[in-house]
């Protein structure tokens, strides 16, 4: 148990380096995903894992006839969806390139492909917002065949296979207006939790469960003692 204590320490030392590290991320400038300057950090092969929750920028148009929905999505209880647009992005001499860029939540009423139209962006745009790492979908719920307008997951790869160009790696999570939300889609920035966690209170229950595991047996131990010495007469009358 108290190695269990010491444990936790050690996670609670590992999770505040990690904050360190996560505060220095939120803290860098906008990390631009031009065409022809994509950053090292997206070149294939790269490690994704440190750009989560960088802050990013994009210019290019919204494809929103391959616009999909992100379904189970709820903003102050009230149940919808966000819209995942794919963002053709400017500055790029090769193929067309896109990011997928989650544009925010609309209730299921208006989420629709119908409705979705209302909330198109026309034009060229300026991106900015946070990146997200892609989700796989388990093997077995993988979506094949016809292309899907829904989704549960934003597994990029998955998208992948009904876009007619290739998509970057990451997701732009666009951070809300200057002046807040004050129209549809809302949008909202991403959670980032910068607590010490549980592992110090974990640590100081182990400690506890070790002082009184060990405080019970030693008190165990002087209780019944008697019980396994013999008695002062009869070893006497051994004696004799």
């Amino acid at each position: 148990m108290i190695r269990l204590g010491f444990w936790q320490l050690d996670r609670l030392a590992q999770r505040r380096a990690t904050n360190a590290e996560l505060v220095q991320q939120l803290a860098l400038p906008p990390l631009p995903l031009a065409g022809d300057t994509l950053p090292v950090e997206l070149r294939e092969g790269s490690d994704l894992t440190a750009l989560k929750n960088r802050a990013a920028s994009a210019r290019g148009t919204y494809d929103f006839s391959h616009q999909v929905v992100l379904k189970l999505q709820s903003w102050e209880g009230q149940p919808g969806a966000h819209l995942i647009t794919p963002l053709l992005i400017e500055g790029s001499s090769r193929a067309v390139l896109a990011v997928l860029v989650d544009r925010g939540w609309v209730p299921y009423t208006e989420a629709a492909p119908d409705s979705q139209h209302q909330f198109d962006e026309p034009g060229p745009v300026t991106v900015t917002g946070r990146i997200e790492l892609s989700q796989p979908l388990p093997a077995a719920a993988a979506q094949a065949g016809s292309p899907q307008s829904e989704w549960y997951r934003l597994d990029i790869a998955a998208i992948q296979a009904q876009m007619p160009y290739p998509l970057l790696p990451v997701t732009i999570q666009q951070s809300p207006p200057p002046g807040g939300n004050v129209k549809l889609p809302y949008r909202v920035e991403p959670v980032v939790d910068l607590s010490d966690g549980p592992h110090l209170s974990y640590a100081i229950q182990w400690y506890s469960f070790a002082l009184i595991s060990g405080g019970g047996y030693v008190y165990y131990v002087y209780k019944n003692a008697a019980r396994f010495m013999p008695h002062k007469e009869n070893m006497l009358d051994e004696i004799n």
